[in-house]
């Protein structure tokens, strides 16, 4: 069918149309355009990261740069690895604002009643929205996380946000003024109870006012999930991997999860390994991280000057000397309050770690490798079998007989430095 030529002037002047709308919609964003020569602050994810930059924001001219050049930090971890203890050692920065584990949420709304499903799926659901989620909250717009908070917040305000008490952020004012100024050190539980419901519009407030963020995460399997936030141009994207022997990771959980992990006790006791025991709740723990530490070991070029690989053992022996290496790479400076909660947090005893165990105080050196007087050895050849490539890796070392286990004087970590990937 032949057109008019009338209808098609129409029709181009409507494309016109459309097209200037949309540039003028686009343009009018309260972005910021790139307006210097820096890969630190326009976020291109160039394949050559060594590349003249200088055609990089004018073939791009609409990406933004992060201004302000806040800090975004993501504690990637999975539970019993000791990521509460790195996460405090973050959140005790005066000007840091951090959530405890915020995709907590998400689970729960998305997925109830799995901590980690192998489901396909179930597992794209899960991350796509977690990615949205935590690309918000580094936006600080902490309402979005409204949606998934049950019941759902009324007026802004909730009093379920899961482990409000662990940031230090939210226990203090604006957000709460139950405790003056001077008083740092409040206890998880005493926030709870004397801030009452969390004004989440206030706490939005909070997290614009202090200049990073920190975040940590149990519910994100490997660093691979994250590339779409790394390469973001509106986030200065760190990622702190923290990694622990999953020998040790296996005996705590079995402590921790007593329901969850029924049968590993039943195996622990008896000495006998029950027939339907789940032993994906342990070789998932080393598929993901062999998958992670492989990429990030591998320095793509989107993940550097974004990515620091962590043992718990290394943090544990050396608490002061790997915090400050820490701090090194996120370019921050390590203040007074940090060097003080490292000290007043490593000294406990191991008797004390038992009892509270989502506690952070504990004798750091003892606790790391605890985890020997706890299993039998069928168990830890078990794991040393299934977990082989990530325990060498890793550099964590096997034993041979129950004897060499028990023996104490013998550390199975080896000396080994993973740089930051700068």
């Amino acid at each position: 069918m032949q057109c008019s030529w009338k209808a098609v002037i129409l029709l181009a002047l409507a494309s016109i149309a459309i097209q200037y709308t949309a540039i003028r919609t686009f343009t009018s964003k309260p972005f910021h355009l790139c307006p210097m020569p820096s890969p630190q602050n326009c976020g291109m994810g160039l394949q050559d990261p060594d590349a003249s930059f200088e055609r990089g924001c004018d073939e791009y001219p609409y990406f933004t740069y992060n201004a302000s050049r806040k800090t975004h930090i993501l504690v990637l971890a999975t539970t019993r690895s000791g990521s509460s203890f790195v996460g405090q050692l973050l959140n005790q920065h005066s000007d840091v604002f951090y959530l405890f584990e915020p995709l907590y949420h998400v689970q729960t709304a998305l997925i109830p009643r799995l901590s980690h499903s192998r489901n396909a799926a179930d597992r794209r659901v899960m991350l796509g929205a977690s990615r949205d989620l935590l690309r918000s909250l580094y936006g600080c717009d902490l309402h979005f996380l409204e949606s998934y908070i049950k019941p759902t917040p009324t007026n802004h305000t909730t009093d379920k946000l899961f482990r409000r008490g662990a940031s230090r952020a939210l226990c203090s004012q604006p957000v709460c003024d139950a405790f003056g100024p001077g008083e740092t050190n409040v206890e998880e539980g005493d926030c709870v109870k004397k801030c009452a419901v969390l004004n989440m519009t206030l706490a939005a407030e909070s997290c614009r006012d202090r200049r990073h963020m920190a975040i940590k995460v149990v519910r994100v399997p490997e660093i691979g999930d994250l590339r779409a936030l790394v390469e973001d141009p509106r986030l200065n994207l760190k990622v702190i991997q923290l990694v622990r022997d999953p020998r040790g990771i296996l005996s705590s959980r079995i402590e921790t999860f007593r329901d969850t992990y029924r049968l590993w006790r039943i195996w622990r006791a008896t000495g006998r390994k029950p027939y339907n025991l789940d032993l994906t709740q342990l070789t998932m723990v080393c598929e993901d991280f062999l998958s992670s530490v492989s990429t990030g070991l591998s320095h793509p070029y989107w993940l550097k000057g974004k990515y620091m690989l962590v043992r718990y053992e290394d943090l544990a022996r050396n608490p002061l000397q790997k915090t400050k290496e820490i701090y090194d790479y996120l370019g921050l400076p390590m203040d007074k309050n940090v060097v003080d909660w490292i000290q007043a947090n490593t000294r406990g005893s191991s008797e004390l770690s038992a009892k509270h165990k989502y506690g952070t105080v504990r004798d750091s050196a003892a606790n790391a490798e605890s985890w020997r007087l706890k299993l039998s050895f069928e168990m830890v050849d078990y794991t040393q079998t299934v977990c082989a490539k990530v325990l060498h890796i890793l550099g964590y070392k096997s034993v041979k007989s129950a004897e060499e286990l028990k023996n104490m004087s013998l550390s199975l970590v080896q000396d080994k430095v993973f740089v930051p990937f700068l």
